[in-house]
């Protein structure tokens, strides 16, 4: 390994050393009694998120398409410790449920202080085969219904000082095979929320952005697409569900976890050649 490498990752620990020590510390204190609205939250990131926020007393809403599952994840919710948990069924590809799901909120809770948006439709963990009504589809529900959500709780998260947080991933940041639509999606969020940071401070708005920009994570669906498939390693889906809360909490603009999933990320930008090389010929196991 070249001196210049040896110093540039040396640099980058040590530049996020520095950003930790320094960030805003998390007070769990703060999310007692807070109004919180977590998406895709009958399984996996969201479901984990949805415990947490319990834990720590906030009241709760939760939202994704299977009622039942739904209703299990409340009871649990109100076992841990929520002030308050509630429920809506609703399918994010529809043109009304977004800002159904976002009004029920705000009746029920009186307000908002967090929107967690964690959502995904299924798509295949495949190469591209030119589907575009299913890219067409997932584009639906993986970003215009976040927009749409987004926008409908602008005014209560105003009102309260609030934090929206997008559940983004490392595939919003570098380009991989097998995942087009997907990525598709997370780009498009990124590039939105990103922009819309911008908006907000220049309008002096007191409504934090965190985009959370997540690795491989063992949430069941997530295996069950790439075991087999991908060399990368996967990490576990309660501590990336508190990561974002804290993220939200402390009003970070940028969360990435795991850690090293930033510098990754800063080596794409660096040596761009040397990150494709690996992601063709190293990451997958894939014969044609």
């Amino acid at each position: 390994m070249g001196t210049f490498v040896k110093i540039l990752i040396v640099s980058i620990l040590v530049a996020y050393l520095a950003f930790k020590w320094t960030a805003p510390r998390f007070d769990p204190e703060s999310l007692k009694g807070s109004r919180v609205l977590v998406t895709g939250a009958s399984t996996g990131i969201g479901e984990q998120m949805a415990y947490h926020y319990a834990r720590f007393g906030a009241q709760i809403v939760i939202t994704a398409r299977r009622e039942k599952v739904l209703q299990q994840v409340t009871e649990k919710c109100l076992s841990l410790g929520a002030q308050k948990a509630l429920y809506i069924a609703a399918d994010m590809a529809s043109e009304s449920d977004p800002d159904k799901v976002v009004d029920f909120a705000l009746e029920k809770l009186g307000g908002l202080d967090y929107l967690v948006l964690n959502h995904i439709g299924p798509t295949p963990f495949a190469m591209w085969e030119g589907d575009m009504e299913h890219t067409r589809w997932l584009m639906k529900v993986n970003f215009f219904s976040y927009i749409q959500m987004a926008w409908r709780a602008l005014p209560s998260l105003e009102q309260s000082e609030g934090s929206l947080v997008v559940v983004s991933s490392l595939l919003a940041k570098m380009t991989n095979p097998f995942t087009l639509p997907y990525s598709s999606t997370k780009f498009a969020l990124n590039g939105f929320f990103g922009s819309l940071h911008h908006e907000l401070a220049m309008k002096k708005s007191n409504v934090s952005i965190s985009i959370c920009t997540l690795g491989l994570i063992d949430t069941e669906s997530a295996m069950d697409k790439v075991r087999g498939v991908t060399k990368i390693p996967a990490y576990p889906a309660t501590e990336a569900a508190l990561n974002i809360i804290i993220a939200g909490a402390t009003r970070q603009l940028d969360l990435y976890y795991p850690w090293f999933t930033q510098v990754v990320h800063i080596m794409k930008e660096l040596f761009p050649w040397a990150t494709n090389y690996v992601i063709q010929n190293y990451s997958y196991n894939y014969n044609p």
